[in-house]
């Protein structure tokens, strides 16, 4: 065997394939693109689904990749075990409809096995295949040789995700000795066991049926192979270490830590927990912060704080007790950098996110742990547990561990209901899965489009109409080649000017007309094949293949399309000159009435911000830059400074789109000639639609005028109502804003001084109950922060008393107890809050020596108020 680093393994891995006429897929973001049924990119396939269902076309069938990956459903288990990752590498292979199980079976066999490969010892090497699948037993027994013993049939070998294509699978194990052996009896000492002696290194999937939406299942059209080797435990047994912690994926993470923490690792199993959550974690935030993620309450964002808080969780264990995991990202980008450069290329955007992010949980922490105090003081002395719905209270909205609540707990005496946590759990990855559409899932192979190869050439460019023959159309009935009716149709012509949806701009619409038909259409998408396919309406006439059609896009739709897209160039471009690099597109919309770009980026745009990007987009349009549209070597483009617009796949020659050097983008859009031809850019608002992804929305061209144009008659309405001249409207303002400040302030002064006439006599109201100084009265109160104003005053004349106030508005009862501190361990004021709100029909609670709440029930507000002295007697 071959001894290699992990960067190593990948490249030798990539390079075989390559020598076997495989194309190189480029690793893609871990932020799904266009698949809102994935909350990270999980696996090596999870990027092809394209092409296994059919929706593309590759341009080599045999791929080859290396994909970073994210998978979160099992983050406890992190740190405790040999393998769990949450990021991790795929290597695999894939055919799509090309070569079948003989060959891949073949091709994987010589890449272990061979010399000048990884010269894997053929005799440590054992294979699970599925019982019925005799074909891949067959090839594993005659054609690689290997005796029966060797070879053990799995139930469970069939990858299956629910529609679309699935098939039995073949898995390869490698036998790392007897030192791996049966230290625990629960161990299954069998390849395909439960064990850490034979580790799988290789699953082949041969793909061959379709799963069904009726949950049938039928042979595919064309038969896929789908593999996946994990990276980084290649790496354990290459380099012969017991972990894939230990490998050089990891060691220099260790070593970093180990300098900041002053513990070394390998000292002892606990320890050695909290420097393998760290280091996971650390390396799946800065590729996932890389790749456009960043940290918040919902979806992926939701993932990447609880990975940080767990990590720092851990670190406090290891004595660090303030913020360090950002130093961390430098040393996972220097050990990515030669396959992953962006992890570098982004190190200071990341680090500042996730400094951030260390010091906002460092600081709730200590939150976490007063409410924790809270908690136990209620419970320590009637059940002694700590509540599932408060222990996951804690987690969800303080970021605290429920590790840490346990531990508390353990150390104060107290019990937590797990069960009950694990409830609430399940209860918001329920609510989490409702909320992700499975609309971009596998779909199942559609024979007539990936079939139908004729290509279908796009004129779009340089024209608005085309003559064109109807080569395919495509219905329910897919034998159909004629049809009249008036439903909707999908045509392939041999050439057409409309535009496909892609690149964030919408597709064309317009007609397509002959002698006998005449049709409107109403979307265009890409074809498996690189044709445009149009979903058109037949409005009358019967629609026939082999026809000739006259094809006509709406110009003036278009004239505005083209004008937005051009705009949306350079609104990227002042983007990042105003903000900085960090602001990577992640999506986009181009309309003939809009335009609407999301980018990542932390914080609202300051209106400072906003008027510097419309200023220099203007500038632009006003300078009338030249926008030369040429296609060149992808490697040309880049060293040229293109950016990549985000989702977009580009091959060996890509377009580019330069507006005079100033925007230089990879596009296959429509743009205008000069920039000049865009007329007039306003940005019409800017929002957060997302964890660290903000939106501005734009207008251009006859759209913009007609925004400042309803500017002008709200200001002509403002006026009048003002009734002053346009000048003198802000003078008038202001004016309005003094009086109503100086009214506001009469207002209070006038209310201090009736508060206290009402409370100059609170001795009368003050009873003594039990010994106990009790205030329990209804008062005026407008609102509850308002009640809360009034208890202050009560409450500083009257340190020693337990009060009570209520007051009604509009049929709503406010309620708010305060209890002295001294007093807080024989009464507690969420308990007197409970009881009073339960009395008004409503519902209260807070801290032993605070409370507050409401009612909808006014009439029993008196009732309310007597509870408070009878809590006191009892």
């Amino acid at each position: 065997m071959k001894q290699l680093t992990g960067n190593e393994i990948r490249d030798l891995f990539i390079k075989f394939f390559k020598e076997k006429n495989h194309m190189v897929e480029p690793s893609a973001p871990l932020v799904p693109i266009d698949d809102d049924s994935l909350l990270w990119i999980n696996s090596g396939v999870a990027t092809l689904k394209k092409y296994f269902d059919g929706r593309v076309i590759p341009d080599n069938p045999r791929i080859v990749n290396a994909q970073k990956s994210i998978r979160t459903n099992d983050i406890e288990n992190v740190g405790f075990t040999a393998r769990h990752h949450t990021f991790f590498e795929m290597l695999g292979n894939f055919s799509i409809g090309d070569y079948f199980k003989k060959e891949s079976i073949e091709l994987a066999w010589e890449f272990l096995t061979s010399e000048e490969w990884m010269d894997f010892d053929e005799s440590l090497l054992y294979i699970t295949v599925h019982p019925e699948d005799t074909d891949a037993y067959d090839i594993w027994r005659e054609d690689i040789g290997l005796s029966e013993e060797r070879i053990i049939r799995i139930e469970g070998n069939f990858w299956d995700i629910g529609e679309g294509p699935c098939g039995p699978n073949s898995e390869i194990f490698y036998d790392r000795g007897e030192s791996y052996g049966a230290d625990d009896p629960a161990d299954e000492m069998y390849p395909g066991g439960e064990n850490e002696r034979y580790l799988e290194v290789w699953n082949l999937v041969f793909s061959e049926f379709n799963h069904n939406s009726d949950g049938t299942y039928t042979p595919l059209p064309k038969k896929n192979i789908d593999t996946g080797m994990g990276l980084e435990r290649m790496a354990s047994i290459v380099q012969n270490v017991p972990t894939n912690f230990d490998t050089d994926l990891f060691t220099p993470l260790l070593e970093r830590i180990e300098e900041v923490s002053n513990k070394s690792y390998g000292v002892s199993d606990s320890q050695d927990v909290a420097f393998k959550v760290i280091s996971d974690h650390v390396r799946t935030v800065s590729f996932a912060i890389a790749d456009g993620a960043l940290p918040s309450n919902e979806g992926r964002g939701y993932v990447l704080r609880r990975l940080l808080r767990r990590a720092v969780r851990f670190a406090k264990e290891l004595g660090i007790n303030e913020a360090f995991m950002y130093s961390l990202v430098d040393t996972v980008g220097d050990i990515m950098k030669g396959f992953y450069p962006n992890v570098r290329e982004k190190s200071d955007f990341i680090k500042e996110v996730v400094k951030k992010e260390e010091e906002r949980f460092l600081a709730t922490l200590d939150e976490g742990i007063r409410i924790y105090e809270s908690f136990k003081a209620s419970v320590k002395d009637t059940t002694g547990v700590i509540s599932g719905e408060d222990a996951f209270k804690l987690y969800d909205t303080y970021g605290f561990p429920y590790e840490l609540t346990r531990e508390y707990a353990e150390n104060d005496g107290l019990e937590v209901d797990e069960q009950g946590f694990m409830d609430e759990m399940a209860k918001q990855r329920e609510r989490a899965r409702n909320a992700r559409k499975s609309s971009e899932s596998m779909q199942v192979q559609s024979k007539v489009l990936s079939d139908f190869t004729t290509p279908s050439l796009f004129t779009g460019y340089e024209s608005l109409n085309e003559e064109a023959q109807l080569l395919l159309m495509v219905k329910d009935d897919e034998s159909l080649q004629s049809y009249d009716g008036g439903e909707m149709v999908e045509l392939i012509f041999d050439k057409t000017p409309f535009y496909a949806v892609s690149g964030g701009q919408i597709a064309d619409y317009g007609t397509i007309k002959s002698d006998t038909a005449e049709l409107e259409v109403e979307a265009v998408y890409k074809g498996p094949n690189k044709q445009n396919v149009h979903l058109a309406k037949v409005v009358s006439g019967t629609v026939e293949t082999g026809v000739t059609y006259k094809l006509s896009v709406d110009a003036e739709k278009r004239s505005f399309i083209v004008k937005n897209h051009s705009a949306t160039h350079l609104m990227h471009q002042a983007l990042k000159d105003t903000i900085g690099e960090h602001a990577n597109q992640a999506g986009s919309l181009v309309e003939a009435e809009k335009l609407r770009f999301d980018f990542s980026h932390l914080n609202p745009l300051t209106a400072e911000e906003i008027k510097s990007i419309e200023d220099s987009v203007n500038e632009k349009i006003y300078e009338g830059l030249n926008v030369e549209i040429s296609e060149m070597p992808i490697a040309e483009a880049k060293e040229k400074g293109a950016m990549a617009l985000f989702g977009e796949k580009y091959g060996d020659i890509v377009r580019v789109v330069d507006m005079d050097d100033y925007s230089v983008e990879l596009c296959g859009g429509i743009h205008v000639v000069n920039t000049s031809d865009i007329g007039l850019f306003k940005i019409v608002s800017e929002t957060g639609i997302g964890a660290g992804i903000r939106r501005l929305e734009a207008v251009t061209s006859k759209y913009a005028v007609e925004y400042y144009k309803e500017k002008e008659r709200r200001l002509q309405k403002i006026t009048d109502l003002l009734k002053v001249k346009e000048d003198n409207v802000i003078r008038k303002i202001t004016q309005l804003n003094d009086e109503k400040t100086e009214l506001k302030q009469e207002i209070k002064e006038l209310k201090s001084a009736s508060s206290k006439d009402k409370l100059a006599n609170i001795e009368n109201i003050k009873q003594t109950v039990d010994g106990i100084d009790l205030i329990a009265t209804e008062v005026d109160a407008k609102n509850a922060k308002e009640l809360r104003a009034i208890m202050d005053d009560i409450k500083s004349a009257n340190q020693d008393a337990i009060i009570a106030l209520g007051s009604v508005n509009e049929d709503k009862v406010s309620l708010v107890v305060t209890v002295p501190k001294d007093l807080t361990d024989r009464f507690k004021a969420g308990e007197i809050m409970k009881g009073m709100a339960g009395r008004v029909d409503g519902k209260g609670g807070g801290r032993p020596d605070m409370a507050q709440g409401g009612g909808t029930n006014p009439d029993n507000l008196t009732i309310a108020l007597q509870f408070v002295n009878e809590y006191i007697t009892i």
